[in-house]
C-alpha cells in the first residue's frame, strides 16, 4: 500500500479521536494516559506487612501461578524509560543481586506451600540478558531447579538486540534455548538509526536486524516490539518503518504509545525532553494515524490485533503470561526488584531500592513495601479493567472473580453508557469493546476507575457526557 492511500486512510480515526475529546474520554491536550496496567495504580498502593498481605490467601487448587522476574540492569538509559535500573554495573554487583533473587525464591516457595509451578513464565527488566554467560547460565539453572517446570507452557524473555549479537550473543542464545525459554521478545523500538540515537538505544538498526536473524534461525517464537509517538518520528518515516518491520518474518510485533507520564513511581527523561523540544513531538493526531496506519498495513500482511497492541497471523503466537494475567486474571508472582505479585484480590510490589531489597531478603522477608487488597467494589472495577482493554469480558467468569452477575456490578451502569456511543458491545457471554473502543482502550477503560483514582484532574477532561468524573459521579 503506497504511502499516500495508507495516509488518507486514517482520517476517520482523528475525527474519531477529537470525537473522544468532546466526549471527555480522551483528555483534551491529547496527553495518553494508559490504564489497565493496575487497578488500583500502584502510586496508590499503601505501605503493608505480611499479616496483612496474606490474611485469608490460599493459592488455587492446581497449585498453579504464573511467574514474573525482574533483572534491573541495561547498558544505557533509554530516554523513554520509566522503570528503576542501574547501568554499565560492575560483575560483582550482578552476582550480588542474583545472590539475592536466589534467596527470594526459597523464601517464595515457603510461602507457598513449598513449590513454585509456573503456567507461562516472564523474565523482564531492565535487560535481563544483560550479563556474563557465567551469570546467565546461573540464573537459569537456579531459577528452574527452584521451579516445577512440569506444567510451564510458555518461557518468556525480554532481550535488548545489543545481547544477541556477535559471539557472545550466540552463547547466551544457545543457553536460553538449553534452559527451555522458548519465546523471545525484542525491543526494537525503530528501524531508524537517527531515532534509535535520541533513543539512546544501546543498538542501531544493523544490529537489531542481525538480533532478530539469530533469534530466528535459532528457532525461537520471536516478538519485536516498537515504539509510536516518538520525538523525531514523522508519518513518513514511520511508514518506512512498517515497510521494513513486515519483511522480517517475526511471528508477532507488538506496538506501544510513547508514554510521557510514567504510571510508576519513576519518571523517565522523555518528560523533560518534551518540554524542552515541543517541536520534535509529533501531534497527537499524527501519533492517532501511526498507529492507524498499522492495523491498516500489517493487515494487508496477515497480521491482526490478537491481543491489544499485538499484532500475530496465529492467536496461539500471544503471550500466555500476558494473557493469564490480564485476561484470565489468574495468579501470579512477581521475584526481583520492583516486581509485583497479584494474588486473587491483591497486589503487592517489590521495593525499587536495593538496598532495602537486599536487606529485607537477608532478614529472610520477601522484598515488598507496598500493597492493595482490594474490597469488594475495587474487585469489581479491576475484574472488568484488564480483560476490557486487552481482550474482552467473560460474564461466567467475572462472576467467578468476583462473586456477583456483572449486571448487578457498580461498573455496569457505565457499561450501558458505553453502549450508546459505539465503545461497548454485549452479548449473553461476553462485553468487547467495537473496533473504534478497542482503538481508544486505554481511555474507554479509564472510565471504569473510581475518581479517587484517576491520574489525571477533571480539567484535564472536556466535559462532556462520558468524562469520567461525572460519569462515576452518576
Amino acid at each position: 500500500m503506497d504511502f499516500e492511500r495508507l495516509v488518507n486512510l486514517t482520517e476517520q480515526r482523528v475525527k474519531d479521536f477529537h470525537e473522544m475529546q468532546n466526549l471527555g474520554v480522551h483528555t483534551n491536550n491529547g496527553e495518553f494516559i494508559p490504564a489497565g496496567v493496575h487497578y488500583p495504580p500502584i502510586t496508590h498502593y499503601p505501605k503493608i506487612d505480611y499479616d496483612e498481605m496474606f490474611k485469608g490467601y490460599k493459592i488455587s487448587d492446581d497449585g498453579f501461578t504464573d511467574v514474573y522476574v525482574h533483572i534491573p540492569f541495561c547498558q544505557s538509559k533509554c530516554i523513554f524509560c520509566h522503570y528503576p535500573s542501574r547501568y554499565n554495573s560492575t560483575d560483582e554487583e550482578k552476582d550480588k543481586y542474583l545472590e539475592a533473587l536466589e534467596k527470594e525464591m526459597h523464601i517464595y516457595k515457603n510461602v507457598l506451600g513449598g513449590s513454585i509451578k509456573p503456567r507461562a513464565i516472564l523474565i523482564g527488566g531492565g535487560t535481563p540478558t544483560d550479563l556474563t554467560l557465567k551469570q546467565l547460565s546461573l540464573f537459569l539453572e537456579f531459577f528452574t531447579a527452584n521451579c516445577d517446570m512440569s506444567a510451564m507452557r510458555q518461557f518468556n524473555y525480554d532481550v535488548s538486540p545489543s545481547t544477541l549479537i556477535g559471539k557472545d550473543g550466540i552463547g547466551r542464545l544457545k543457553l536460553l534455548k538449553e534452559f527451555g525459554v522458548n519465546r523471545l521478545t525484542i525491543g526494537i523500538q525503530s528501524l531508524n538509526d537517527e531515532i534509535l540515537n535520541l533513543m539512546n538505544r544501546a543498538h542501531n538498526k544493523r544490529e537489531a536486524l542481525e538480533s532478530i536473524k539469530n533469534s530466528l534461525d535459532m528457532g525461537f517464537q520471536t516478538n519485536i516490539e516498537f515504539i509510536y509517538g516518538h520525538p523525531g518520528q514523522t508519518l513518513k518515516n514511520w511508514y518506512e518503518d512498517l515497510k521494513q518491520i513486515v519483511e522480517l518474518g517475526t511471528e508477532e510485533i507488538q506496538f506501544y504509545r510513547l508514554k510521557i507520564e510514567a504510571y510508576g513511581d519513576q519518571q523517565g527523561s522523555i518528560k523533560y525532553y518534551k518540554t524542552h523540544n515541543p517541536t520534535k513531538m509529533p501531534s497527537p493526531e499524527d501519533t492517532m494515524r501511526m498507529k492507524q496506519m498499522v492495523f491498516d498495513y500489517l493487515k494487508e500482511y496477515g497480521y491482526t490485533e490478537n491481543l491489544r497492541r499485538v499484532f500475530t497471523k496465529k492467536k496461539s503466537y500471544i503471550s500466555l503470561y500476558a494473557y493469564n494475567q490480564c485476561c484470565m486474571l489468574y495468579d501470579q508472582i512477581g521475584l526481583g526488584l520492583t516486581a509485583f505479585s497479584s494474588l486473587r484480590n491483591r497486589f503487592v510490589l517489590n521495593t525499587p531500592d536495593f538496598n532495602e531489597y537486599y536487606e529485607r531478603i537477608n532478614n529472610g522477608l520477601l522484598p515488598f513495601n507496598r500493597g492493595y487488597v482490594r474490597n469488594s467494589e475495587a474487585q469489581q472495577r479491576w475484574a472488568a479493567i484488564l480483560p476490557l482493554k486487552n481482550y474482552f469480558i467473560r460474564k461466567q467468569h467475572y462472576k467467578k472473580v468476583t462473586g456477583i452477575n456483572i449486571e448487578n456490578s457498580i461498573i455496569y451502569p457505565v457499561i450501558q453508557k458505553l453502549k450508546e456511543y459505539d465503545l461497548v458491545v454485549e452479548d449473553d457471554k461476553t462485553i468487547k469493546l467495537t473496533e473504534k473502543g478497542g482503538f481508544f482502550s486505554d481511555e474507554v477503560v479509564g472510565l471504569f476507575y473510581d475518581t479517587k483514582f484517576i491520574p489525571k484532574e477533571k480539567s484535564y477532561f472536556n466535559n462532556g457526557p462520558l468524562n469520567p468524573y461525572t460519569l462515576n459521579e452518576k
